[in-house]
């Protein structure tokens, strides 16, 4: 309430400040760096994904990008669209958009459970079995409906997605016995493993890359916050009671088996931390990488505080040399990926460890990383070089894009995350993620009024090219 209540201030100062005519060099935000310095950008760049990325289509649904790659990633669209949803309450273009990318993501999922990239003609860009493929849409669904109270997000298409996602995921749990998919080609993945682990079988990383052992906690954790959101979901939007039993005896499981099997010893001190994939045999990989869900994004997706002991150990070892992928350089330090050259650092890492530090300091450090190796429009890269930011992978990433954004809306603004969970979740209800904040109260209504202000102007301009 008192979030809304802010943006609500916030939303008429940029009323009064957009009705005052100004250039478009005049949009500008200051955001606070290390060293009392301080780095200017153009609000409009934060709404880059939203304006360059989703493409209205006849069916209308809202066919989202992933930035330079032409392919829609069911995890990567949810995840560049849930930062915009504050934003749909105020501006029906940003409502449209949002609800046209989630019956997109329902049409993907009828077309095919296990595909995790579709192209805009709904053919399969790539068919790797990852679980939170399935499980970000339902984080989209349940933000953008807990925010506006949009009930025509509940088709019956969205309801034939989520009970064929219930259904995939119960299936997968019982992989060996149920399951028909097969990856056909050969990867580095350990073929043995325990099958009544109660988690969900996975043949992929958020990264794209082949697991190492079958069950990957951070996307198991996932699936648990989403199977609770469904549950919500199937009972307010559909009143099918049976769905939402399903889901949560899934949730349940699922649940039950990451406590069991997904907390291993820190060889370092001897204390308990989450490993990163377990095979439910006895044997864990230890590390974490940058594509969310992770280990170190875990309060973000929902399924702990960030004040959590055992989180706060596992934080530590991420965060530390003990975690294979983590590099430091000159220019930055956090977390890369076996998907992109050693010693490259995913600014979606130094992302994530902000919105999930409790540090002023840390984010102001993170975001000066981010601000001191971005690329000359301001945009965000897949990875880079920690002694060169200049050698880097993808220069417009969307998702990282959609995520930075996210970061100064909370840290230098009044805009807050939604809860990602119901009450009475089996993991607790938690105020998850309150990311520090960088400046005063009423800089951060002066921000939120501009950032507000330059939407509208922008949406404006769009409506009268298309005019």
């Amino acid at each position: 309430m008192r979030a809304r209540r802010a943006i609500t201030w916030a939303l008429l100062f940029a009323f009064c400040f957009a009705a005052i005519p100004r250039p478009a060099a005049a949009w500008q935000l200051i955001v606070p760096l290390t060293g009392h310095r301080r780095k200017t950008i153009d609000p409009r760049t934060l709404f880059h994904t939203l304006l360059t990325d989703f493409f209205p289509q006849q069916d209308g649904t809202t066919y989202v990008q992933t930035g330079d790659i032409p392919a829609m990633w069911l995890r990567d669209s949810a995840a560049q669209t849930i930062p915009y949803i504050p934003f749909a309450r105020y501006y029906e273009p940003v409502r449209v958009r949002v609800r046209g990318a989630l019956a997109r993501e329902a049409l993907d999922i009828e077309t095919d459970p296990y595909a995790n990239a579709f192209q805009a003609d709904f053919h399969i860009w790539e068919r790797k079995w990852e679980i939170d493929s399935l499980a970000w849409p339902v984080l989209l669904a349940w933000t953008y409906y807990n925010e506006t109270h949009d009930r025509s997000i509940f088709t019956p298409s969205l309801h034939r997605a989520f009970s064929t996602i219930v259904t995939t995921y119960d299936c997968e749990r019982r992989h060996a016995t149920c399951s028909r998919y097969h990856y056909p080609y050969h990867v580095p993945t350990h073929r043995a493993y325990n099958p009544n682990t109660g988690m969900v079988w996975s043949a992929f990383r958020p990264s794209d890359d082949p697991v190492v052992y079958r069950y990957n906690i951070p996307q198991n954790a996932l699936a648990v916050i989403a199977l609770e959101e469904l549950a919500s979901l199937a009972r307010s939007g559909w009143h099918d009671r049976a769905l939402a039993q399903h889901a949560i005896a899934l949730a349940e499981r699922v649940y039950a088996g990451i406590v069991r099997y997904g907390i291993v010893r820190d060889p370092r001190t001897g204390r308990s931390i989450y490993a990163y994939e377990v095979d439910g045999l006895g044997n864990a990989k230890l590390m974490d990488d940058a594509n969310l869900p992770s280990l170190l994004g875990l309060p973000y997706i929902g399924w702990c505080s960030t004040d959590n002991p055992l989180y706060i150990r596992t934080r530590n070892f991420v965060l530390s040399r003990g975690n294979p992928y983590y590099f430091s350089g000159r220019y930055a330090a956090g977390i890369g990926s076996p998907h992109t050259p050693y010693d490259n650092v995913w600014p979606l890492s130094i992302i994530t460890r902000a919105l999930t530090s409790t540090s002023s300091p840390e984010v102001a450090e993170a975001i000066t990383e981010l601000a001191e190796t971005d690329g000359s429009a301001g945009l965000i890269h897949e990875s880079f070089y920690v002694n060169g930011w200049w050698r880097y992978t993808r220069a417009d990433f969307g998702w990282a894009n959609a995520l930075y954004a996210e970061l100064l809306f909370r840290s230098i603004a009044t805009f807050r995350q939604p809860p990602m969970l119901p009450f009475g979740t089996l993991v607790g209800r938690n105020r998850i993620t309150e990311t520090p904040t960088l400046v005063s109260p009423i800089v951060q209504f002066e921000n939120s009024g501009t950032i507000f202000a330059a939407l509208d102007a922008t949406l404006n301009e769009r409506r009268a090219e298309a005019q």
